[in-house]
């Protein structure tokens, strides 16, 4: 439904106006002191001042950091009321309220949204004073710590042992407008410390790398969880009922039986793993009163799934044919992206004659994928998600090969490498990256632009300072004249650093590496240190969620590789409403674009979903990093079985995407992972080849390993791919759904190669990826 259409409720109405009168309240949220929260509050200051915005600061504190101080600029400051706490004798700043109500500026800048005010205040808490000049109409912005807000409070102090001064309540975040998050990596965080400027850091405690990280994933996943009701508020507000594609949600059907808490807890690891929710449904008779061997199953279940803060619901079953339908119908009004449950026991003559509840599922899921459960339970025991598989052999004393001594050389001697990386264009990645080349430059490290897109943006090149250029190499294809980054330039002048922007950037043909990426690693290679940027829709395995989200096939990628080899992974994150009115001012693309660009890929709800991409993929990737520093704190806990993931493709156009979906699990299981295709029959077309060796590409791209089997029959399909999952030693299967007619498929499509496959699998887990078109409405 078109927003200019739709009738606003009274109350609609009444809140609108009563906001009119009401200040606004922007958060600066981060994962500890020394972020950078200040600094971009103050910047924002600044900004809002040159627009002839009435801004002041009042209770600011800089740290004497450098940087920070720089940025107060010509702001306008109200004096504080400083105490001295009386447990330590720290000195504190309270907001000066009648001062502030007297000047009535515009906004007010004000730190420490978590601070205690002194006895005898007018209010005991800053969040009051904040909420006070709000209703007085005077705009504020201010900062806060993950730790420091209620319900994230108690998680930091278990997992890192840091426990916060004061907080805020848990919903606190909801009443800001706009919630900013500043990212930073703890290698950054700990540069800062070393060089002294990180005065009155909270403790010891923070300074380890692992809490670092551990901080940083829960902002991350703070402010994705932030983000995620706002899309479904903006869907909902237009009219849209389909899921998102981003945020999981994973719904596990059981039913009160021995193995019920098995897969509530397989569930609840598949959900963490992630990053979704958890929601538990059974099937049962109302009309019959429950078995004590049932009650006690049932009792237990409940209790298990209340640990695990997921959701439980018991659905009503009046016959079994209808479980599918209930079942689908449930996952589309609760947005279910993934349903768990175990392997038919059926044979295949009691599935023709019974029918399969999995065949007639599938038939009524849209965009929802099904994980089938191995009943493996008397094999393995129970069995746990592996984070990383343990390397028994004692290092101390093992001589290393020269394959292995070459290698560590070779990373001894590789570069530095940084990736800025945000939602989409504008968030202000090449500022920040080319803000960071000039402090580089004031150390006195040689640092040089090796390719810089401005686009025109005035605080883009503002930002180039006193730092050199290092000119591009003209080349001439098909009679027009383009400019590429000068690769050979930069190894002959070796910088120690070079800036590099728009890493996922196709070079002209005909050039010596066919990506910018390709040119990066070369640098790399050869010693000289990278920073550079790039957007989340330009991952390489992620290319169908942008697809899904944006209606737009984005061509340029680069492989996930390329972001876990980086030392150092920042996010530029900016609100969708912010950076569309960036683009309305000019500032992300020409005039003439901007109308386009605003009615398409920056439409708010494809902002605003791909703003939660990208938190996501982040969070994700501190995981990792906190998984491979072997931190046992790592938030998606460990998996103590080694796995390996096999994909099932035909040469069809849905190939591509279950090859992604291939490596995204493989990477989160740390499993090998490789990719098989049959063809039926002796002769290959050439189409048929060129789509085959598309996707083999693909999947070196991605790191896997891609196989060709050949059959004369169809109906041998299955079972070849089923012997070359034994060969591999497969633990889980990925397979597409198939949606075949009928008469392919076989009676209640008992037949198909999907379902014979299944059945000759169901030692093992399996997963079956949603068979959906794009729809990309409405956002």
């Amino acid at each position: 439904m078109h927003e200019s259409f739709k009738r606003r409720s009274a109350e609609d109405l009444l809140k609108m106006i009563t906001k009119l009168q009401q200040g606004t309240l922007t958060i600066y949220i981060g994962p500890v002191s020394g972020s950078g929260k200040t600094y971009h509050m103050l910047r924002e200051g600044n900004t809002l001042r040159q627009q002839g915005i009435d801004v002041v600061i009042c209770a600011v504190s800089t740290m004497q950091r450098p940087e920070t101080v720089e940025q107060l600029g010509e702001l306008e400051r109200i004096p504080s009321i400083h105490w001295y706490r009386q447990r330590d004798g720290m000195e504190m700043k309270d907001l000066n309220i009648d001062a502030l109500l007297e000047r009535n500026p515009e906004v007010v800048l004000v730190d420490g949204l978590a601070h205690r005010n002194r006895e005898g205040a007018q209010h005991a808490t800053r969040l009051e004073d904040i909420q006070y000049l709000l209703k007085h109409n005077i705009s504020v912005i201010t900062t806060v710590n993950v730790y420091e807000l209620e319900g994230y409070t108690e998680l930091a102090r278990k997992l890192t042992g840091i426990a916060a001064d004061y907080t805020v309540p848990a919903g606190t975040l909801e009443l800001a407008d706009e919630v900013k998050l500043i990212d930073v990596t703890p290698e950054t965080v700990l540069t800062r410390l070393a060089e002294g400027h990180l005065k009155g850091y909270e403790g010891e405690a923070l300074l380890r790398q692992g809490n670092l990280g551990i901080l940083r994933e829960l902002a991350l996943k703070l402010v994705a969880e932030g983000v995620n009701e706002s899309l479904r508020e903006h869907r909902e507000e237009m009219g849209i009922t389909m899921t998102t594609g981003i945020m999981e949600r994973v719904l596990v059907s059981t039913q009160y039986h021995w193995n019920g808490s098995i897969y509530i807890r397989r569930g609840q690891q598949i959900a963490k793993r992630l990053n979704g929710d958890l929601c538990v449904v059974t099937f049962r008779d109302m009309k019959k009163a429950l078995t004590k061997e049932a009650t006690v199953f049932r009792r237990n279940m409940i209790k298990l799934v209340e640990k695990f803060g997921g959701a439980f619901e018991e659905l009503p079953m009046t016959h079994r044919r209808r479980i599918p339908s209930t079942l689908a119908r449930y996952a589309a009004r609760q947005q279910i992206t993934r349903i768990v449950m175990g392997h038919s026991r059926h044979t295949r003559w009691q599935e023709l004659w019974q029918g399969s509840v999995i065949n007639s599922l599938l038939h009524k899921l849209q965009g929802v994928d099904l994980f089938l459960l191995a009943d493996r339970t008397e094999l393995d025991g129970e069995r746990l998600l592996p984070a990383k598989w343990p390397d028994t052999r004692s290092t101390t004393y093992r001589r290393l090969s020269d394959q292995e001594v070459k290698k560590q050389i070779g990373q001894i001697q590789r570069g530095k490498f940084k990736v800025y990386i945000g939602a989409a264009p504008g968030v202000g990645k090449t500022y920040m990256m080319l803000r960071e080349g000039n402090d580089l430059l004031r150390k006195g490290i040689d640092v040089r632009i090796g390719l810089l897109e401005t686009h025109n943006r005035a605080e883009t090149m503002e930002q180039i300072g006193q730092l050199l250029v290092i000119p591009r190499d003209r080349r001439t294809y098909q009679g027009v004249a383009l400019e590429e980054m000068d690769t050979e330039a930069i190894l002959r002048l070796c910088p120690e650093v070079v800036l590099v922007d728009e890493l996922a950037h196709t070079n002209v043909p005909g050039s010596v590496r066919k990506k910018r990426y390709e040119d990066v690693l070369h640098l790399l290679d050869a010693g000289i240190s990278v920073i550079t940027t790039v957007n989340v829709q330009h991952l390489e395995s992620l290319n169908d969620a942008v697809e899904h989200i944006t209606g737009i096939r984005v061509r340029e990628t680069v492989p996930d590789q390329i972001l876990q080899m980086a030392d150092e992974v920042q996010l530029i994150d900016v609100a969708p409403q912010a950076l569309r009115q960036r683009m309305r001012e000019g500032k992300i693309y020409a005039a003439a674009k901007v109308e386009q660009a605003l009615a398409n890929f920056f439409r708010i709800g494809n902002l605003i979903a791909l703003r939660e991409l990208a938190l996501r993929e982040l969070a994700d990737d501190v995981d990792e990093r906190l998984e491979a520093k072997e931190q046992k704190s790592a938030l998606r806990g460990p998996w103590r079985r080694q796995e390996a993931v096999f994909v099932c493709v035909s040469s069809d156009k849905h190939a591509e995407r279950l090859i992604r979906r291939g490596f995204r699990t493989a990477y989160r299981l740390k499993a090998v992972w490789h990719v098989h295709h049959v063809h039926v029959g002796r002769a290959m077309s050439d189409e048929v080849k060129d789509q085959l060796e598309a996707l083999e590409q693909l999947t070196v791209r991605l790191g896997g390993k891609f196989h060709i089997h050949y059959s004369e029959k169809l109906r041998e399909v299955s079972s070849i791919l089923a012997s070359k999952a034994a060969e591999e030693k497969a633990t889980q299967l990925v397979v597409g759904q198939a949606k075949r007619l009928w008469w392919l498929n076989g009676y209640r499509g008992a037949g198909s190669v999907v379902n014979r496959l299944v059945r000759l699998s169901r030692h093992m887990d399996v997963l079956i990826v949603a068979d959906y078109d794009y729809d990309p409405s409405g956002m």
